[in-house]
């Protein structure tokens, strides 16, 4: 496999890497346009949209060669610092050092924010001295110009074309995917991100879809190759990530009732041409209060097949999710219960709730339902753990 089977789908590499840079410099507003998306902290903007930031921005665009470069000096040193600084309480994370720092993993990951998953993933390898960062699998949905388009590009995007209608065509793309990744692994030597199922969690329900294990499988059956060599290749590393407050806990609800109606009646729902855009920007800007990164212990060779290598997966995602506040209140709240009290104990609950007062009894019972299913995960990994004990 060469780099040129897979140029239209993969990062930007070379004379491309380069021309995008020189375009994203010829921006007039990147850097504005950034700021007033993530922030409305005044001593934040001011920082960053100096005349001399401006200038430091485009110089240090200048010398980078390639997006692990680009992640390192421009994503990690300067944009997601400005967004952590102004959005996020605390950003924590752990079990990558047990990872090791040469080893390339597939990162399978639960999906809350469009962008954030993957980049803030990828701040945490920075910040480990990790030596093997991330390429992320996307959505082409997303690339709605040739800003957007180079700006994930260089930053290690992975394209999935969402919009294929003939069977034989996603088939074929699909094992083009597979193949792609592989590569990326084995000869690349890079990791890879990518969501457990697709789209984001529009409920807090965070359960993998078997269609993604089968979708890495494939370049490697294709080669004769069993599952259980596979996992041990791959190197699959399940990922939790937990937002103390999601930006988007509204939009997610509406869409799901907005689906749920539409499918009532046309049996079709068809999503808003920039309900991603919008809701990427809402991820950047809007508070996150606490976020951590749990890394969980590689996928082995002892799951036979991909039905229990997907329940492993969540298994993990579940045990390893850090409950918040948020997550705790909305379960007792919902089943009108004190079993959590203690986790909330310091909570303006009161305000919590007056947060979601002015939408429709449906739309709020959802962004609740949204924040207390993690719980429900948890505590069913819990029984299903209890369960397989052997009796004394």
């Amino acid at each position: 496999m060469r780099e040129d089977d897979f140029k239209d789908i993969g990062p930007y590499e070379g004379e491309d890497f380069r021309l995008a840079i020189e375009r994203l410099q010829q921006y007039p507003q990147l850097l504005d346009n950034f700021t007033d998306i993530i922030s409305r902290h005044n001593r934040v903007v001011n920082k960053w949209k100096s005349f001399h930031a401006k200038k430091l921005l485009r110089h240090m665009m200048g010398q980078v060669s390639n997006y692990t470069e680009f992640q390192e000096f421009i994503t990690c040193d300067i944009f997601l610092s400005m967004i952590e600084s102004s959005s996020i309480d605390n950003f924590t994370f752990a079990g990558i050092d047990e990872l090791g720092l040469d080893t390339p993993h597939i990162y399978i990951s639960n999906h809350r924010d469009i962008v954030l998953d993957a980049a803030l993933l990828d701040l945490a390898l920075y910040r480990s001295d990790n030596r093997k960062k991330c390429e992320m699998v996307i959505g082409d949905n997303l690339l709605v110009n040739q800003f957007t388009t180079d700006l994930f590009k260089v930053n290690g995007a992975i394209t999935v074309r969402r919009s294929l209608s003939s069977t034989s065509d996603l088939r074929e793309e699909t094992l083009r995917l597979s193949r792609y990744i592989r590569y990326a692994v084995e000869q690349k030597g890079v990791s890879i991100w990518i969501a457990q199922k697709s789209g984001r969690s529009k409920d807090g329900i965070d359960n993998t879809s078997p269609a993604i294990l089968k979708m890495l499988y494939l370049a490697y059956r294709e080669d004769g190759i069993s599952f259980p060599e596979f996992l041990r290749r791959a190197s699959i590393v399940p990922v939790s990530i937990s937002y103390q407050y999601d930006p988007c806990d509204i939009t997610k609800s509406e869409e799901q009732i907005r689906k749920l109606k539409a499918e009532g009646v046309y049996n079709v729902y068809v999503k808003k041409k920039y309900a991603d855009v919008l809701d990427l920007v809402r991820g950047l800007r809007l508070n996150k209060g606490n976020v951590h990164i749990q890394m969980g212990s590689p996928i082995g060779e002892q799951f036979e097949d991909v039905r229990a290598a997907v329940r492993e997966i969540d298994r993990q995602i579940h045990l390893n999710y850090r409950l918040w506040d948020t997550n705790y209140f909305s379960y007792d709240y919902l089943n009108r219960t004190y079993d959590f009290e203690n986790e909330y104990a310091d909570m303006n609950t009161r305000s919590f709730i007056k947060h979601y007062k002015h939408l429709k009894p449906e739309v709020r019972n959802l962004v609740f339902q949204g924040y207390a299913n993690p719980v429900i995960s948890m505590l069913n990994e819990k029984k299903c753990e209890e369960a397989s004990q052997p009796l004394s």
